[in-house]
């Protein structure tokens, strides 16, 4: 039987298959990019809403405690990102490129600053490694997107 650490090791970096395939994508086929920048923040959104989607068991598993943060919080917490999620598919690509790479960011922020006493070591570390892969991801099609567009002066 596989352990839940080793099973969340390998459906995280399976995760991030997608995330280094949109970048690559849109270097090798930019006659593709409005329908690859779609579809990457379309993916963007919804493992930001994912993840965020963890402190609602989190929530519930905390009861009456409110050490380090209160049932409240952490759902509060699970709705923000939720909903940054969502809105980010609303916006052009400028603040897309911003809000994903700030989101990421502020995730992982969360996690192991006030989510810290309830996450295994290992869970942190393999967020940081997502965490890091995802937003340089966020990064990379930033740059090109900024370098696309500078070139055609728009």
């Amino acid at each position: 039987m596989i352990s839940v650490a080793r099973l969340a090791v390998l459906v995280g970096i399976a995760g991030l298959i997608p995330f280094i395939a949109f970048v690559a994508a849109l270097f090798t086929m930019p006659q593709y990019s409005v329908s690859l920048l779609g579809y990457f923040y379309l993916y963007s959104a919804g493992i930001l809403a994912f993840m965020a989607g963890v402190y609602w068991p989190l929530a519930m598993q905390l009861d009456n405690r409110c050490y380090p943060l209160s049932p409240l919080a952490t759902i509060l917490l699970s709705q923000i990102f939720f909903v940054t999620a969502g809105i980010g598919l609303l916006l052009n690509t400028q603040a897309q490129i911003l809000l994903y790479t700030l989101s990421y960011l502020a995730l992982y922020v969360t996690d192991a600053r006030w989510m810290r006493a309830y996450w295994p070591a290992w869970y942190l570390r393999l967020r940081l490694v997502l965490t890091l892969v995802s937003v340089l991801c966020q990064l990379a099609v930033g740059a090109w997107f900024f370098l696309i567009h500078s070139s055609h002066g728009v």
